[in-house]
């Protein structure tokens, strides 16, 4: 059994550098972040507050009580900034709506982390890698037979 390093060495993937193979706009996340009503007030400081992260650009929302936040997912992801409120003393909507939401949203930012950080996958030259991992192998499987002794006839 080939090991998966050995194998992408032998198609001549270059496993150590990978480029994203998407756009930035794809990368770029823009979402709503929701707070409870009491203590007044909380979106105006958590937008004095996060203004200060880099790569995490902050607005307020049209609720009163809710902000944007735009960030490309190399830097940032929404359980990120979620956490960073909560340590800060801030107070999320807990509404059912809002938790699923968001455990949706972060489910699907975790997935697409994933398949950028994950090798490609060998599809279209995986005879190759086999091929030439046979070339390398040093085996005994040479017949001194002549072919047309071999030959079913």
């Amino acid at each position: 059994m080939l090991e998966r390093d050995k194998a992408y060495r032998l198609a001549g993937r270059k496993h150590g550098v990978r480029r994203l193979n998407c756009d930035e706009e794809s990368l770029r996340k823009r979402r709503e972040v929701r707070f409870q009503r009491l203590p007044e007030g909380q979106a105006e400081r958590a937008v004095q507050r996060l203004s200060a992260v880099p790569g995490l650009a902050v607005e307020r929302g049209l609720r009163r009580d809710s902000i944007w936040i735009t960030y490309s997912l190399v830097d940032h992801s929404l359980e990120e900034v979620e956490t960073l409120l909560h340590s800060m003393g801030f107070h999320l909507d807990p509404s059912l709506y809002t938790r699923l939401f968001n455990a949706l949203v972060r489910y699907c930012e975790e997935t697409q982390l994933h398949n950028l950080r994950s090798p490609e996958r060998l599809i279209k030259q995986s005879n190759e890698v086999y091929v030439k991992a046979w070339e390398h192998h040093l085996h005994g499987d040479h017949d001194d037979t002549p072919a047309e002794l071999r030959e079913y006839k």
